[in-house]
């Protein structure tokens, strides 16, 4: 459970949710093969209380260089910032494991500096868990922070913090020699100790025989529905840019409910029309 409370009295956090037992690695790695696993982004504290009750993990995903901040890419996002939404994004659940991004330049020197910071991550954040990028290259760091008490989701295919490496966001796997390398990845960090592991932007044959062929979950992310579970950026799926990745499903409009709100909101400004006597205060 988390060690992190809202007061409920002073925040806008209503309804107070019920604390119970937060799922842990251990589950998620047991759900292999079963029920699949529900994934989503999330940033604040609101985002996650209305997310958690229907994801089985919450990830703080470095995605929020571009998402929260308008930064070009995930590259420049700073420890500083994934410890800050980490920690909100945990005060705002209870019941779903909370894993946050180790951002570029944060874990590829070596294993100890990888551990160094992740251990920071949980500290400031209270998550329970890391995700960082890369295959065979992060094996030996995957592995010597799931043995000093770190548990690691890994990340392989569409890799964002190598997109200056890759040259764009270009799917994965089209030839053998890409689809053997996202397989070699898949397995060197599984077989190091990943409890999960996310897949991103590979060809949809590749990802189901990444699935077959480890020991832990694999999380879809414009890979194929034969993975153990999906994960989408939240703000992707709610409808919230004009752009939409391919292989996101919009599920709502949010951009156009908020749009539509503040138009009303200002129409009524200027006609005087709000505050009404509902929204004022007046001498009892």
């Amino acid at each position: 459970m988390s060690t992190y409370t809202i007061d409920t009295a002073t925040s806008r956090a209503t309804p107070q949710p019920a604390p119970m037992k937060r799922l842990t690695a251990p589950a998620i790695l047991a759900r292999k093969g079963k029920e699949p696993i529900v994934a989503l982004t999330a940033y604040t504290m609101r985002t996650a209380q209305l997310l958690d009750p229907h994801c089985d993990f919450l990830l703080v995903g470095d995605s929020l260089g571009q998402v929260i901040y308008g930064l070009p890419s995930t590259i420049p996002v700073s420890l500083e910032m994934m410890c800050a939404h980490g920690a909100a994004v945990v005060r705002g659940s209870w019941h779903a494991l909370v894993c946050v991004d180790m951002p570029f330049g944060s874990y590829e020197e070596s294993p100890a500096q990888a551990f160094r910071n992740a251990a920071r991550v949980l500290k400031e954040t209270g998550a329970a868990a890391v995700k960082l990028e890369g295959g065979e290259a992060m094996a030996e760091t995957v592995a010597f922070l799931v043995r000093r008490g770190i548990p690691v989701i890994g990340h392989v295919g569409l890799t964002p913090q190598a997109v200056n490496t890759l040259g764009g966001y270009r799917a994965r796997g089209r030839d053998d020699a890409e689809a053997a390398k996202v397989m070699a990845d898949a397995k060197a960090v599984a077989d190091a100790g990943c409890f999960a592991l996310v897949i991103e932007g590979v060809m949809e044959e590749i990802a189901a025989d990444v699935t077959r062929a480890v020991a832990c979950p694999t999380i879809g992310i414009g890979a194929s529905a034969q993975c153990d579970g999906q994960i989408l950026v939240t703000e992707d799926m709610m409808g919230m840019f004009e752009r939409t990745p391919r292989f996101v499903k919009r599920y709502g409009d949010l951009a156009g409910e908020i749009g539509k709100a503040a138009e009303a909101y200002a129409a009524e400004v200027k006609a005087r029309t709000f505050p009404t006597e509902d929204q004022i205060y007046r001498p009892k």
